[in-house]
């Protein structure tokens, strides 16, 4: 299985997941000229895609849906929840209803052979899933847009070989910053986003032998900076109660407008 960030940031999101027999994105929230390019390093074109699945409606997670199923009609996964917004928006009400795959936390599905579990998560969005893709082998995760997380988060990630983890702001940057108090109060509470810190403790719960790759991810542009992204959180690791440190698995941050590599998970 590999996993790649073509994009992932508070201004858009679109995360690759797949092996030799089936290829997934995540979201959709930046251009489909740029999912395509990001792709293309993949030896991929949109044609190639098995499977759109969509987290949640907000604009950074599905602003080239639209387009993309115009250009190629591929299926979307997506909540009940989810889907009732998107057909709703303009500019999506040309999608055949026969293209949208409803699913359901905690509900496993299988598509091109590959076992897939959307997980309910805590944000602000109609019905908001995170998903973990098993191929038999190997596992990835996408696990962004959460304000907390909890047991059934942990106990549903356990065991995931590769991860992309909301790590989506510097708690003090989102208190001195621009961003008027409501906006920080949202950000902030159990439907908002994870904290570095909080991104950091949540990892800790969920390091073992066989992890490998975690990439930190949708990173807002004016409360973070990747460096201190990923030294808060190779912190929380290294000072934490268990026998695990940063220099056991490979730990990124994903970039904002540009792909990562790709990681053989």
């Amino acid at each position: 299985m590999r996993l790649c960030s073509i994009a992932s940031g508070s201004s858009g999101n679109c995360i690759y997941v797949g092996n030799d027999n089936a290829h997934f994105i995540v979201d959709c929230g930046i251009s489909g000229k740029k999912i395509e390019e990001g792709l293309n390093l993949l030896d991929l074109t949109l044609s190639d895609l098995d499977g759109i699945f969509v987290t949640h409606e907000h604009e950074d997670h599905i602003h080239s849906l639209g387009v993309l199923h115009r250009k190629y009609p591929v299926p979307i996964y997506a909540t009940k929840g989810t889907m009732d917004y998107i057909k709703g928006k303009k500019g999506m009400n040309n999608i055949p209803d026969e293209m949208f795959r409803v699913v359901k936390a905690d509900e496993s599905l299988n598509v091109s052979g590959i076992k897939v579990l959307p997980v309910k998560i805590s944000h602000d969005a109609a019905e908001p899933v995170a998903y973990r893709f098993d191929d038999g082998k190997k596992s990835a995760a996408v696990l962004t847009d959460l304000g907390k997380y909890d047991d059934y988060i942990i106990n549903s990630m356990k065991g995931v070989n590769s991860i992309v983890l909301e790590a989506n702001h510097d708690i003090h940057m989102l208190e001195v910053g621009p961003y008027r108090y409501p906006l920080k109060m949202r950000i902030l509470s159990d439907k908002g986003h994870l904290s570095n810190d909080s991104a950091g403790q949540l990892l800790t719960c969920l390091l073992h032998d066989n992890i490998n790759h975690i990439l930190l991810g949708h990173l807002s542009k004016e409360n973070n900076m990747a460096e201190l992204a990923y030294e808060t959180v190779r912190m929380e690791v290294n000072l934490s109660d268990n026998s695990f440190n940063c220099s056991d698995f490979d730990l990124t941050v994903a970039f904002r407008d540009e792909p990562t590599r790709c990681f053989d998970v």
